[in-house]
């Protein structure tokens, strides 16, 4: 109870308080881009990192994970008047895109006989679960064949392997089990730029990706994910929780978050000078230095900021001088499109001066 006590009476600096929001030309059903920014130092690759093993191992979901195909009683088995064996049929199958309305587990039933291509949109299903992918192929029937087939659904979490009982080789009733990949996240990536808040170029801005199978949107696991993590670290805290959002809504920055070119963040201080000098300083031959000169290109900051396409514009600026100021460009870590402002190039500056 002391201790508590002593903790309230410290005055903890704040944290930066980040700004989160879905980038809306990427947002879709099953693609979606999130921007968090700013963050305080180093913090971008903690909660990618965080995030991204959360996000593809602990979400839950349902999938197929038993079946019933009448006349067999094993996965090698071929089925009669089908052009795919069973476990041809067995693949396709792990393959359709289930949501469970109340994440209970369900039945599904499939009849087909005659000549057709039977799609996962002939599945009959429980009314707490929705077939997404309707359009995939589950197998060829041919025109004596039928197929019949019920499917077992259950809820869980990351991948599970087919759960046979170890007591009995086969199944009575001819129930094959399968592995079941219950996330519906597919594929998760991160990158993490440096951004600017005032005159302060340290912060970090996280773009995190996210694409799912269509069972559920990546907001929707993006928040699981979240709570996930949120419920779990509380459990970590021994004492009264540090009011870190209270401190810091006191101290956020009123100032525009403006992000910095990752490039422009590692050049050295060499290379940064020199992109507000003359390109006198690059010792260009005379034919491309006088062709930058006619186009008003003075400085090294104007030539970096040229794009190749661009610069082939230029009078009498052909290929070998374009080739010719890449390569000088090169030595120093510079490069043409850099797309950088004279007023990030002087921050950064200042900004390695006060750390010296």
């Amino acid at each position: 109870m002391a201790k508590t006590e002593e903790q309230n009476k410290v005055e903890y600096r704040p944290l930066i308080i980040p700004k989160i929001e879905w980038d809306k030309k990427t947002l879709s059903e099953t693609s979606a881009q999130l921007i968090a920014q700013p963050l305080e130092t180093g913090f971008g690759v903690t909660f990618g990192n965080a995030l991204r093993r959360v996000l593809l191992g602990a979400i839950e979901g349902v999938a197929v994970t038993s079946v019933v195909i009448k006349d067999i009683n094993n996965e090698f088995s071929a089925i009669s008047g089908v052009v795919e064996d069973a476990m041809q049929v067995l693949l396709n199958i792990k393959q359709i895109v289930i949501s469970s309305k109340d994440g209970k587990p369900g039945k599904m039933r499939l009849r087909c006989s005659g000549e057709t291509v039977v799609r996962v949109s002939d599945i009959e299903a429980d009314d707490n679960l929705i077939l997404v992918n309707g359009d995939h192929v589950i197998a060829n029937v041919a025109r004596d064949g039928n197929l019949d087939i019920e499917f077992f659904v259950e809820p869980g979490r990351g991948y599970q392997v087919a759960q046979w009982p170890l007591d009995k080789k086969y199944q009575e009733n001819g129930r094959i089990y399968l592995d079941a990949m219950f996330s519906p996240v597919l594929k998760v990536t991160f990158d993490v730029e440096k951004t600017r808040v005032g005159k302060n170029i340290d912060y970090d801005k996280l773009i995190l990706k996210i694409d799912t199978d269509g069972s559920e949107d990546p907001t929707s696991v993006l928040h699981y994910a979240v709570s996930v993590l949120r419920t779990q670290l509380e459990h970590f805290l021994f004492a009264a929780e540090v009011p870190f959002n209270e401190i810091s809504r006191q101290a956020e920055p009123q100032e525009d978050v403006q992000p910095l070119s990752p490039v422009l963040v590692k050049l050295s201080d060499a290379a940064l000078n020199m992109l507000l000098k003359p390109i006198d300083v690059l010792e260009l031959s005379v034919r491309a230095h006088n062709c930058l000169a006619q186009a008003s290109i003075d400085r090294v900051i104007d030539l970096v900021n040229i794009v190749e396409d661009d610069a082939l514009k230029i009078k009498n600026f052909g290929r070998k001088s374009l080739n010719e100021v890449k390569d000088t460009m090169t030595l120093y870590g510079l490069s043409y499109g850099m797309n950088i402002t004279q007023d990030d190039v002087t921050r950064v500056l200042q900004d390695h001066a006060d750390k010296q």
